[in-house]
């Protein structure tokens, strides 16, 4: 499923949301070599988060900062165009109503934290990994996790792939970011035992779980028409 967009107005400007996007365009396309070249593989090992050095291992390349700071620098570099594309669209489309219902400021910290959070269950669930983590994703995955539960009976018009037979329709958030979790866990258990690059779904996991942890402690109001409308 392939969420298109929502039924939740935004009441002012998600300015955090459009900062956070452009910080992560502007790394991708001004600071962060292409992939698949040297240059490319350093800056990531250098940037990224590589759980074995985070824990005071050897690193392959010097790191210009402390291994702790590449928990937040890895929350800006992306691994490809369609992995930015994809992160950024999830974040456009959930990050304003989060930011709205906790305000500028609150959402900052929210977001980061739940970055955060994804880190740590995926260096917990493979401490010596030597490959770098890179993406926004576990943050956003921390959004999702507050939207569902500030806005479950949200609509969301969802573009469902099935062939000859793709259809759009809507259908309540909590089963669009209900079963994108359920997917989440299902790929994380089944590629556990794989050492290869590759979705940090244990990340998504983490992430998902902090924001939903943290959403009722950076909410500061309910949100406006929440219970009648939505």
């Amino acid at each position: 499923m392939i969420p298109l967009r929502d039924n939740v107005p935004s009441r002012g400007t998600p300015a955090v949301t459009y900062a956070l996007i452009a910080a992560n365009v502007a790394v991708y396309f001004l600071l962060q070599p292409s992939g698949g070249t040297r240059a490319g593989l350093i800056f990531t090992l250098q940037w990224g988060l590589v759980p074995s050095d985070l824990l005071g291992g050897m690193p392959r390349v010097p790191h210009p900062v402390p291994p702790s700071w590449t928990v937040l620098t890895s929350m800006f570099l992306h691994g490809g165009l369609f992995h930015i594309l994809g992160n950024m669209w999830y974040l456009w489309l959930f990050g304003d109503n989060v930011e709205d219902a906790m305000g500028r400021a609150r959402f900052a910290v929210f977001y980061f934290l739940s970055g955060v959070g994804a880190a740590a269950v995926q260096v917990l669930v493979d401490p010596g990994s030597r490959i770098p983590m890179v993406g926004a994703s576990g943050a956003i995955s921390g959004v999702l996790g507050g939207y569902l539960l500030l806005y479950p009976h949200a609509r969301i018009l969802t573009l469902i792939p099935l062939g000859f037979f793709t259809q759009i329709v809507e259908i309540p958030a909590v089963i669009v970011l209900g079963f994108w979790i359920v997917v989440q866990v299902l790929n994380g258990f089944l590629t556990f035992s794989l050492q290869t690059g590759g979705v940090a779904w244990f990340a998504h996991i983490g992430g998902f779980a902090a924001g939903m942890a943290l959403v009722h402690i950076f909410r500061k109001r309910q949100p406006r028409g929440w219970g009648d409308r939505y």
